[in-house]
């Protein structure tokens, strides 16, 4: 069962108290709303964005909204709103915040948390990295997610590099790491999720406009980017990437300096 830390202040929202007449006598409202349902919440850089549905009470007056570091755990007041919206400005990348939202009415009644088990890892994001041919520029045709750093594609810390080859736009991964083309979309926050598999065979994707990848790294972890433009001389990409390790059952190779950079199927296939 969820738990509420009250931190040295008790939290007062008694707005007012709403009574009803019925003749000579008045009767007060001492019934809570219910609690709050469809809570989610979606990771961003250095935030977390919260929604839920409005409660079906007309006397709602507001929502408080609470955190902890695990489903079941103690939860922290972190604010109040009166709409079904809230935005976690204080939530630092890489570290994995839970959530619930009580709902409370203009009488001062407040609802059990709610139940929806809504979590967020949130992680830096990028917008309108360039990225070029790595034939014509080899020393910015890579990117290295864990620096948010520009670098020669052959570099030992490269996760993923930009290649223009006959009319078609690749992005290449070497043999340690994996990519996959989660196919189009209108953000870059569709996509929420890595994939558990269906990674390329060949360790490469045919890049579009419009289209988002996925990238799980060589030191086991995650990263997206969407398509933004395409030129044959260099690609711009949003992208995002998460700090916070994968399973530890799935781990790889972290030692960058011992790394063996062994070209895909794909790549090896294109190399004059």
């Amino acid at each position: 069962m969820k738990k509420i830390i009250f931190l040295g202040i008790l939290i007062s929202l008694f707005i007012g108290c709403e009574n009803h007449y019925y003749g000579n006598d008045y009767e007060t409202d001492l019934v809570p709303p219910s609690p709050p349902t469809g809570l989610y919440a979606s990771a961003r850089d250095s935030k977390v964005i919260l929604e839920w549905r409005h409660n079906p009470e007309r006397d709602v007056a507001g929502y408080k909204v609470w955190w902890s570091t695990s489903y079941s755990g103690r939860y922290q007041y972190l604010g109040s709103t009166s709409q079904n919206y809230f935005v976690d400005r204080g939530a630092i990348n890489g570290r994995t915040y839970y959530y619930a939202v009580s709902a409370y009415d203009f009488s001062g009644n407040e609802s059990q948390l709610s139940s929806d088990e809504a979590f967020a890892t949130p992680r830096p994001e990028g917008y309108g990295l360039v990225l070029y041919d790595y034939r014509a520029n080899p020393d910015r045709a890579g990117y290295d997610f864990s620096t948010f750093s520009i670098g020669r594609y052959d570099d030992q810390y490269t996760d993923i590099f930009f290649e223009y080859y006959n009319g078609t736009y690749y992005m290449n991964v070497w043999e340690d790491t994996d990519i996959k083309d989660m196919g189009p979309t209108n953000s870059l926050y569709e996509i929420e999720i890595a994939p558990s598999g269906g990674w390329s065979p060949t360790k490469d994707v045919v890049l579009v406009v419009g289209r988002t990848y996925v990238v799980w790294t060589y030191d086991d972890h995650y990263a997206k980017f969407r398509v933004i433009s395409l030129s044959p001389s260099r690609v711009v990409i949003d992208w995002a990437y998460q700090l916070q390790k994968g399973n530890p059952y799935l781990k790889r190779n972290t030692n960058a300096e011992n790394r063996k950079l062994e070209p895909g199927i794909g790549f090896k296939s294109r190399i004059n």
